[in-house]
């Protein structure tokens, strides 16, 4: 987790979601539930799935009330099904009431995006593409979602506009308006960035080969069909990377994968994953004064 972000950053993250919730207080709770009263309560899963998220959602518990005792029964990465508990937690019943909506949203959500991710791998297992993510992620929350791919078992692109060059359509129509061709463009970008990934996106055939030429690491192949992916990746033979981009669906990504491509971007697994069923359930036979 801390490889995505610094316990800074989570507790920051975690922060803006508590204050967007309980900002106000807890009304119900406050109304209703006396402030002694303890107990045990319990994460359950509801469905099949992988799990990520569960350190993020205990960290919501703890940063409500650090005096909260927390189980973690089940860690991130791991294929969960209906039944299974997740993590305990055991104290005052108002804090555990007023965590609960904030804890759950992370870990759903997460695990949706790592279940969501784990599909797409599993479509693709034994071949040699690998499955990766893209920047179209939750303003605020990418680092949490980047990680939750990483748990379903795919990979990482670019966290963030610094982590690579990607020369894409708009940077070429604006380039080539200044009179560069994509060879100049390509050898600005390792003149004014050396040693980094230069990665150039393309739309056929001939700006693929026109790419090799420039020079490219990474050539991304967009909107492209299989049979002009499958050309592209005899031509080229191995001599830059080549990543498949576009409308990628767990229905075609095995057909693109059988294409010989090494990575496939799929803006999917982020803005369009479906939250995992996970609740928190209160033991009754555990509550007293």
């Amino acid at each position: 987790m801390y490889d995505y972000l610094s316990e800074e950053q989570l507790d920051s993250i975690i922060d803006r979601a508590l204050d967007e919730d309980t900002g106000h207080g807890d009304i119900t709770s406050q109304t209703l539930v006396p402030p002694d009263l303890s107990g045990k309560a319990s994460i359950l899963v509801k469905e099949e799935g992988i799990l990520a998220g569960v350190d993020v959602a205990m960290r919501v518990f703890q940063m409500v009330d650090p005096s909260l005792k927390i189980d973690i029964l089940i860690k991130d990465g791991t294929a969960i099904k209906s039944g299974n508990i997740v993590t305990t937690i055991t104290g005052r019943v108002t804090s555990i009431l007023k965590a609960e909506r904030v804890a759950l949203n992370f870990l759903q959500r997460l695990s949706g995006i790592a279940s969501l991710t784990a599909r797409y791998v599993a479509e693709t297992s034994g071949l040699t593409a690998g499955i990766y993510d893209t920047r179209k992620t939750t303003p605020g929350l990418r680092p949490l979602e980047k990680y939750a791919v990483y748990m379903g078992g795919g990979h990482n692109h670019r966290l963030h506009l610094g982590d690579a060059i990607l020369v894409k359509d708009n940077h070429i129509a604006a380039l080539r308006a200044m009179g560069m061709n994509l060879k100049d463009i390509v050898d600005k970008a390792r003149k004014n960035a050396p040693g980094v990934t230069v990665e150039v996106e393309v739309n056929s055939t001939k700006e693929a080969l026109d790419a090799l030429k420039a020079g490219a690491d990474i050539i991304m192949l967009d909107n492209m069909s299989t049979s002009e992916m499958r050309q592209v990746v005899n031509l080229v033979s191995g001599q830059a990377k080549l990543e498949a981009s576009g409308g990628v669906m767990l229905a075609t990504v095995h057909q693109v994968a059988m294409t010989g491509v090494d990575m496939i971007s799929i803006g999917a697994l982020t803005h369009s994953y479906r939250a995992l069923d996970i609740s928190l359930e209160l033991e009754p036979q555990t509550l007293k004064f």
